[in-house]
């Protein structure tokens, strides 16, 4: 199973492993990796190699852009999702994300296994001795970069987070975020995005190390906002701040917040490679990852803190209160905001490739 991330990511999986391997003898092997382009890119090298069976692997954690790649190019299994008795959990008419993925239909090809949105991170304790508030939108957050030089910065694209707080930017101060929504080739790119380098060519000299060097991913933020290095930091899941807090990463006074208008949020899925020789053992573990045993202790900030896909109308009183009882998370109120929908997945290279073009060079 390809995937990498933090150590509450990583600890989860390997009870997950335990679980599966103790339950139904099945083995599940973590393959860390620093991008998932490259499992993909594999899986397409196999391909054109004839290599239809005996693929190299048998389940790998997608969304967006990959997982649109895979499925143009014909390298997933299925669809398999809607025969998975832990499915029933799911309702896509509450929470749509879970069969469309960055604008694309799931058609049933990877299964939703956790929620995420865009969320900022600050140290109320270090704002009180400021006497300063978290920045409510982009614009305010310029203004208050301008105002702490050097304490704001994020994670460089293609590190995910980086990319989204792009997307985030550019949501909000395009004239017509609609058009984020259709495919890139269906607008006039040039147009749409000018706003967003505006508004980073007067930010970046304001950032850390006035914008010359980049934290090279998100979690590289966690210790430099701990250290007091930069004042705001960013995540793609709510209760992050929680677990690192239980771990002593942050300080107790760390609290998260959204934008007013709300930031991108979405689901992330699970799916399994054409030439798996293994579809049906990845299926039993998809299925347990989605069950309410295996969501509610994924949603647990001791544990790992992501949000789970499953709908509480479609669970019984039991498995209900096997989320009921879960402690809440340490958010700011301004936590539960809008969340807004993801762009369109094929923005997401092309703002990738205009970014490093105009500051990369």
């Amino acid at each position: 199973m390809p995937g990498g991330g933090s150590e509450q990511i990583n600890d989860y999986i390997d009870w997950a492993a335990g679980q599966v391997d103790k339950r139904y003898g099945i083995t599940l092997k973590h393959v860390k990796v620093s991008d998932i382009a490259t499992v993909v890119s594999r899986v397409l090298a196999e391909k054109a190699a004839g290599r239809s069976s005996n693929g190299t692997v048998d389940l790998v954690w997608i969304n967006g852009e990959n997982f649109r790649s895979m499925k143009q190019n014909g390298l997933l299994f299925g669809p398999f999702v809607q025969h998975l008795p832990s499915f029933k959990g799911v309702d896509p008419q509450e929470n749509p994300s879970t069969v469309l993925d960055f604008g694309e239909p799931v058609d049933g090809l990877e299964a939703p296994w956790g929620m995420a949105q865009l969320v900022f991170m600050y140290d109320t304790e270090t704002f009180s001795r400021k006497e300063t508030t978290p920045p409510a939108n982009a614009r305010e957050l310029l203004e208050f970069a301008r105002k702490h030089k050097g304490r704001v910065t994020y994670p460089l694209p293609p590190d995910f987070v980086g990319t989204t707080f792009l997307k985030q930017l550019l949501s909000e101060l395009t004239p017509e975020p609609g058009v984020l929504l259709k495919p890139v080739s269906a607008a006039d790119f040039d147009a749409v995005t000018s706003p967003l380098w505006r508004y980073l060519d007067e930010l970046h000299p304001l950032l850390w190390r006035e914008g010359e060097t980049f934290p090279a991913n998100n979690l590289a933020l966690t210790p430099m906002l701990d250290d007091g290095e930069i004042l705001l930091s960013m995540t793609f899941n709510p209760s992050y701040a929680s677990s690192a807090i239980a771990s002593g990463e942050l300080s107790e006074t760390v609290r998260t917040y959204v934008h007013e208008a709300g930031t991108l949020g979405n689901t992330h899925f699970l799916a399994i490679p054409f030439n798996s020789d293994a579809t049906e053992a990845a299926q039993v573990v998809i299925n347990f990852l989605l069950s309410p045993e295996a969501q509610a202790h994924k949603a647990n900030k001791d544990v790992w803190g992501d949000p789970t896909v499953l709908s509480m109308n479609q669970l019984n009183g039991t498995d209900r209160q096997r989320f009921s009882s879960l402690s809440p998370a340490t958010l700011s109120p301004k936590t539960s905001g809008k969340v807004l929908p993801e762009p369109h997945s094929s923005w997401v290279a092309e703002l990738e490739d205009a970014w490093q073009a105009r500051y990369r060079q």
